[in-house]
């Protein structure tokens, strides 16, 4: 088998992007500081290029600016935070941060050393002043509605929690002040979304990085042909010195179409596709390519509009549940590499249950609440792109639900979107029900169940707001980790099965396809890709 870099297709499209292909001999790791399984150090090591292609383009690549997995996979590869995570799990690790923090006795006042000597893409310093400018631009009264990720790390004045405060005690040395005592808040800090700090030169120039980022990490901004690629080279002057990128370019390429992305790989135009439809599986073990398949931190959801329209009773929303056979639907579309969920949470973070009960499949009695109710039409809105938590893409699951709905007399009409206009159309367009999931960001799970109390409809699709569930979810948050914390989360799946603004559907694998020659690479449970580490391995 011809290696990937060789191939006239390969080559071709080189040339289209002119990207020079460079040697580098670099040793690099997974995540910043953090050591692969591989072999750090073998002579088969090749700098030159790889190729990920993925699903949908970035919405943005300044992290204060996306919530999307699109858009944290090339911005994860250029900026850090204080804080990251482990190589396959979340444990949390230092990064710009120097250890972890010292937490004062009421968990609200957190001191953080600064790592010195590390510069910005742009050759700015990385400072104290640097995380203000990152940071104070996220927080009340500054917080930009478009900043869609910043309640969800930072907190909010809502619900009592989260950052109110940041204190610069020297150039290298801040003060966080919490509104209350926030067990995930470290976690948080690790997020590939909103925690990263960003070049305040940079911010001065542009005002915001969405279209030109600048952050400390192993690989710098090139460009971004939208809809196409974005391009990232390996950044020299990196602060981590033995542990720079193995491979001296980066292109995510902009591939939507799931057939399209598996024929690009087996034709060795690319290196690596995520988002593989289970379909399509088979073709990639068939030959010598590699499929990473690993349960995901994921959850596949039903949103339902609970504030306005037919979906906001409850006795409809429950009636179309049980117009729909989960388990069926599970097996018939994602097969072995998925799981039938009864609970928000994947189940191997605590504190999943199996008694939580879901709504049972009951078509008879969905059939009768409904024409009761004279609910004949819904309207659906969906995305048409394949998404970590669902490898067939909205447009299918929307079908298949449509299908199980016409049984009991309701219509379904569904208007599908590309991901990138999706995320606008679920907070402004009229709709009964949705389609959205989620990938975990940390193993918290309030990463999970803070979903349904946050006031952002990006977040929040389900439009969900119940005081009770509000204030579970902020005791959770103080809550110290241990049986207490676990039984409010509990409390909260019951919530959630009970009031149902979501219908949970699915838990799926993580599905990538990888060229033979790729070595050291993971796909995190976060959903984001650290590439530094990642190299192909010579003839």
């Amino acid at each position: 088998m011809t290696i990937i870099s060789e191939s006239l297709a390969r080559r071709d499209f080189l040339k289209y992007l002119g990207v020079a292909v460079a040697a580098v001999g670099a040793s690099g790791l997974v995540a910043c500081g953090t050591k692969s399984d591989g072999d750090s150090g073998s002579d088969d090591e090749a700098g030159d290029i790889i190729i990920y292609a993925q699903g949908a383009d970035p919405r943005a690549l300044d992290p204060a600016y996306f919530d999307d997995g699109e858009s944290a996979k090339p911005a994860g590869n250029i900026f850090e935070g204080l804080y990251q995570y482990g190589d396959k799990d979340t444990s949390v690790l230092p990064c710009l941060a120097t250890d972890l923090p010292s937490i004062s006795d009421d968990g609200t006042v957190y001191t953080i050393k600064l790592r010195e000597g590390v510069k910005f893409h742009d050759g700015t310093d990385f400072n104290a002043d640097a995380l203000v400018a990152s940071w104070e631009r996220q927080l009340e009264p500054l917080l930009d509605p478009d900043m869609p990720y910043a309640t969800f790390v930072f907190g909010e004045e809502a619900i009592e929690s989260g950052l109110t405060e940041i204190t610069v005690l020297d150039e290298f040395t801040v003060e966080l002040t919490l509104r209350a005592p926030s067990t995930p808040f470290l976690k948080n800090l690790a997020m590939t979304m909103a925690a990263p700090i960003v070049s305040p030169t940079a911010l001065e120039t542009f005002g915001n990085l969405n279209e030109n980022p600048v952050g400390t990490g192993p690989f710098k901004f090139e460009s971004w042909i939208k809809a196409d690629s974005v391009t990232l080279v390996a950044f020299e002057d990196y602060w981590d010195t033995e542990h720079k990128a193995k491979t001296e370019t980066i292109v995510f390429k902009i591939i939507p179409d799931n057939n399209t992305r598996v024929t690009a790989l087996l034709n060795d135009e690319v290196d690596i596709i995520d988002g593989v439809d289970v379909s399509m599986a088979d073709q990639i073990l068939t030959r010598d390519y590699t499929l990473f398949a690993e349960d995901g931190m994921t959850i596949n959801y039903l949103a339902f509009n609970t504030a306005t329209g037919a979906c906001a009773d409850l006795e409809v929303r429950k009636a179309i549940a049980q117009a729909i056979d989960v388990e069926e639907l599970v097996y018939t579309l994602y097969g072995e590499y998925a799981t039938v969920a009864n609970s928000v949470m994947p189940h191997f973070l605590a504190p999943y249950n199996v008694s939580i009960k879901q709504t049972e499949y009951d078509a008879d009695a969905a059939r009768e609440t409904l024409a009761d109710k004279g609910v004949t039409t819904l309207k659906c809105i969906c995305y048409s792109n394949p998404r970590p938590y669902n490898a067939r893409g909205g447009d299918v699951l929307a079908e298949t639900i449509q299908g199980y709905l016409e049984k009991v007399g309701v219509y379904v009409d569904i208007t599908p979107y590309a991901w990138t206009d999706y995320k606008s159309k679920v907070q402004t367009e009229e709709f009964d029900f949705c389609f959205y999931g989620w990938t975990g960001d940390n193993g918290d799970p309030d990463n999970f169940m803070n979903l349904l109390a946050d006031s952002n409809p990006a977040m929040n699709v389900a439009r969900f707001d119940d005081a009770d569930y509000k204030a579970l979810i902020k005791l959770g948050n103080e809550t110290p980790i241990g049986p207490d914390r676990d039984a409010v989360y509990k409390q909260c799946e019951e919530m959630v099965a009970e009031k149902l603004p979501w219908l949970v559907l699915s838990h799926s694998k993580n599905l990538v396809g990888l060229h033979p020659s790729i070595k050291d690479f993971y796909y995190h449970p976060t959903g984001s890709v650290f590439l530094r580490g990642t190299y192909r391995a010579a003839e």
